[in-house]
């Protein structure tokens, strides 16, 4: 059997598999580009804010059915190496303003700044007026290697002409400095933490520490452009005893929730529901929705960031839960090159289907049609008649062959009719000559 007369013969049934392998091979890419159910996130010390609002992000996404798996590091600068190395698994991470720098930008994206993360300046009684400069020679918490409490501690008093060899630098754990702070084991502590951090909070509340701001904090933010100046106001951390007793400046960068550019963009956005209701509540330094921002500190708002603070959460995660969310909107735009190809062929493929059953028996016609002109001619001598007559069995056979359905059964008993009218011709036409 030629292989046109087997497309001929079998075309339904090699349309309907072609058409069910395109489905399932939709469906596959489809399911192989669903989100992913586990995603890593890098935090910071056990204890910390950012572990702890790291726990509070795992919260929110397993209520989609994501889980969370947290990373404990020593802070931003380990942040920073893990979601830079694709090996590590890290896709997620709270980052503190100016330590990702310019050069993340080809492998990171930012969901935007979450919170004010200040620079608190905690010193022991005696301490507290000396300006950066007088702390030559001083023991100093700036935290421990990998924090960006350390890093940028080390720029600052680097600016001022303090390092390791003039100064005690140490790298304290902040539960280790207020320890040591609290016992008079150290002069200065510098912390990066939210205002509502376990060991501030002790520390504002102990009377052996007293809380420092910083003067020339307006040249410190026009020379570190991601830093911002905030004020805690008198008695805000305890009215009865007017603690702190005066306003204090401090400098405080601001936290931005990082990603690998190849994170799923609906984990993205899940990401980004979650800091709205993580983020979004008024707190010392900011008004109730100024958080999560539509900022980029280090590097660009990836474009499902962009998107959602303009327009926040696509149209089919406002009414589906996530995951249906998904399927659905994968679906749509399965459906929509799958349609515009199934219209047309609902559309034609009666018409072709019919016109490939009525061009079998067309066909014979047209042989039929040759015969009957040779015939009609009335000039073809006696020998050429059983050659025609032959012919003509050999096409009846043909036709008794084709499998036609019920619905073109009348076109072949007409063919045969016709077949047979074209014999009798013949026949006649024989005794004709004969005589």
């Amino acid at each position: 059997m030629s292989v046109r007369h087997f497309l001929q013969s079998h075309w339904r049934s090699i349309a309907i598999v072609v058409t069910a392998a395109a489905i399932a091979c939709a469906f596959l890419v489809i399911w192989l580009s669903m989100p992913p159910r586990v995603i890593v996130m890098a935090t910071g010390p056990e204890g910390g804010t950012y572990y702890e609002l790291g726990e509070r992000y795992r919260a929110a996404l397993a209520r989609s059915g994501v889980e969370v798996r947290l990373v404990p590091t020593a802070g931003s600068v380990e942040n920073l190496a893990k979601l830079l190395d694709p090996h590590s698994g890290v896709s997620v991470a709270l980052m503190q303003g100016g330590i990702a720098g310019t050069g993340a930008a080809s492998e990171l994206e930012s969901l935007g700044t979450m919170f004010y993360e200040p620079r608190w300046r905690f010193s022991r009684p005696g301490v507290e007026g000396v300006g950066l400069a007088g702390l030559r020679g001083r023991k100093i918490s700036i935290g421990p290697e990998g924090s960006g409490s350390r890093a940028l501690s080390l720029k600052l008093l680097a600016s001022a002409g303090i390092d390791g060899r003039n100064s005690e630098l140490l790298a304290l754990t902040p539960r280790e400095t207020a320890e040591k702070l609290s016992a008079g084991e150290i002069d200065v502590a510098f912390l990066m933490a939210s205002w509502d951090s376990p060991v501030v909070q002790q520390l504002l509340a102990d009377d052996r520490v007293v809380l420092s701001g910083y003067p020339r904090a307006d040249a410190l933010v026009a020379l570190n452009p991601f830093l911002s100046k905030v004020t805690v106001p008198r008695g805000a951390a305890n009215l009865v005893k007017d603690l702190p007793p005066s306003d204090v400046v401090l400098i405080a960068a601001k936290a931005s929730l990082l990603v690998r550019k190849d994170m799923h963009p609906a984990i993205q956005y899940l990401l980004l529901n979650a800091a709205v209701e993580i983020h979004s509540r008024a707190g010392i330094f900011n008004r109730a929705n100024d958080f999560p921002a539509a900022e980029a500190t280090d590097v660009p708002l990836s474009s499902e960031a962009l998107r959602f603070y303009k327009s926040d959460l696509p149209f089919l995660h406002e009414y589906f839960p996530f995951w249906m969310a998904e399927l659905i909107g994968k679906l749509v735009i399965l459906l929509i090159p799958v349609l515009a190809v199934l219209y047309p062929m609902i559309h034609f493929l009666p018409r072709i289907y019919d016109w490939a059953m009525r061009s079998k028996v067309l066909r014979m016609y047209g042989e039929l049609r040759v015969l009957e002109n040779a015939t009609s001619r009335d000039q073809g001598n006696k020998s050429d008649i059983p050659e025609m007559i032959a012919l003509l069995d050999r096409m009846e056979e043909q036709v008794n062959d084709l499998t036609m359905p019920i619905a073109y059964a009348s076109m072949l008993y007409e063919l045969r009719t016709h077949i047979d009218l074209v014999r009798g011709s013949l026949k006649k036409h024989a005794d004709n000559v004969a005589e």
